[in-house]
């Protein structure tokens, strides 16, 4: 499955155009979607680079990045985009395990990539609100390359999660969404299901090598 190219900026950077989109004044509040997203790309930078060997992630250090991206994703709004119109057909336990089988295929094959890290800077650009919506732009440069990423966010209960990531304008979401398709039209649900879970496995034994 073709997921995304630069799937490291993707989890790094750690979540149509309107006119009436303004732009967010409440900077430094807690719950500006600005920082949420800056405080937790600034969290896990820490991480990386408290490491004693930069060459691989323990699980100690999944576990740290795990507990700092809790709450600032919301993974079954992006497990039920990404899934499409089948997910109207499960029940609520269907949705839960789905969704955990999609958050740990975003962690596994992801979090490998921050490996990859090498001190690059990220810049965050305002928030920019509508509603109960919101995105955020940042700049992620890489000596002379500097790649645009976009955080959509939206409101909920417990503060403002991210719901999808755009890359150089190509959405995370979308893009699983094309893939999980693909799989879908082949074996249906239950294929799709399987072979996700395959995928992660596999990934698991890789880590554990």
């Amino acid at each position: 499955m073709n997921l995304i190219k630069h799937s490291m900026i993707a989890l790094f950077t750690l979540l149509i155009a309107m006119p009436a989109w303004a732009t967010e004044n409440a900077a430094g509040s807690e719950n500006d979607p600005k920082t949420v997203i800056e405080s937790t790309v600034n969290q896990i930078i820490h991480v990386l680079d408290s490491r004693t060997d930069k060459s691989k992630l323990t699980t100690a250090d999944r576990d740290a990045i795990r507990n700092t991206v809790e709450g600032k994703f919301d993974y079954m709004a992006m497990a039920k985009r990404s899934l499409g119109k089948p997910w109207k057909k499960l029940g609520a336990d269907d949705h839960a395990h789905f969704t955990d089988v999609f958050r740990e295929l975003l962690e596994r094959s992801y979090g490998n990539r921050l490996n990859e890290y090498k001190g690059q800077t990220v810049v965050f650009a305002d928030a920019e609100m509508k509603g109960k919506k919101a995105r955020v732009e940042s700049t992620v440069i890489d000596g002379t390359r500097e790649t645009p990423v976009e955080y959509r966010l939206h409101q909920t209960k417990t503060g403002w999660q991210v719901y999808d990531i755009r890359i150089e304008g190509t959405s995370m979401v979308r893009t699983f969404y094309q893939d999980f398709k693909s799989t879908l039209d082949a074996g249906g649900y239950a294929g799709l299901l399987k072979t996700l879970e395959d995928k992660i496995a596999k990934l698991k034994e890789k880590d554990q090598s």
